[in-house]
């Protein structure tokens, strides 16, 4: 072996792996094929289903959702990332409260008496049902804001796109 060339990889390589992964994805995603507002519906489904504390099942809920209202599943499955390793505490935590919100509840209620196994029980159902209506109402919101802003950018994205494959003369 060579004195110059190190059998450990580079910064440089590593972050042009990353560049070139993240390049990928990206026209990946330019490239998907089908109508604008079927992309932009399939990315609401993905962006609603994502806003559940369903770790696992986001994905095929925002599928399933996708497939029911004629969206693109790619899409779904992307928009489900909105919820990831970095961003689920605080999403949870505000759907959290916005269901203590909606049921007139103080978002510490629950967990001021856990004395017997039946109050920890008692107030597991309650944290749920507040957190599941919480996500629920957030991802109505932010599936319908995904859409209502996905939509021009994906036409133009489109636009882009085809302007870059069939230039003008």
């Amino acid at each position: 072996m060579s004195p110059n060339v190190s059998s450990t990889p580079s910064r440089h390589s590593f972050w042009e792996r990353w560049r070139r992964r993240i390049r990928y994805i990206y026209l990946k995603f330019i490239r998907l094929r089908g109508h604008p507002k079927e992309l932009a519906r399939g990315l609401a489904a993905g962006v609603f289903a994502g806003m559940f504390p369903l770790f696992g099942l986001q994905t095929i809920i925002g599928v399933a959702i996708a497939l029911r209202i004629r969206g693109n599943p790619f899409m779904a499955a992307g928009g489900t990332w909105v919820s990831n390793p970095l961003t689920y505490l605080p999403i949870f935590a505000f759907n959290y409260q916005v269901g203590a919100w909606i049921l007139g509840r103080s978002g510490a209620q629950p967990f001021t008496n856990l004395e017997s196994i039946e109050s920890w029980l008692e107030t597991g159902a309650d944290v749920t049902v507040t957190l599941m209506l919480g996500s629920f109402a957030m991802g109505l919101i932010f599936g319908l804001l995904s859409y209502l802003i996905g939509l021009p950018l994906i036409r133009r994205v489109n636009r882009r796109y085809r302007k870059l494959r069939h230039p003008e003369p």
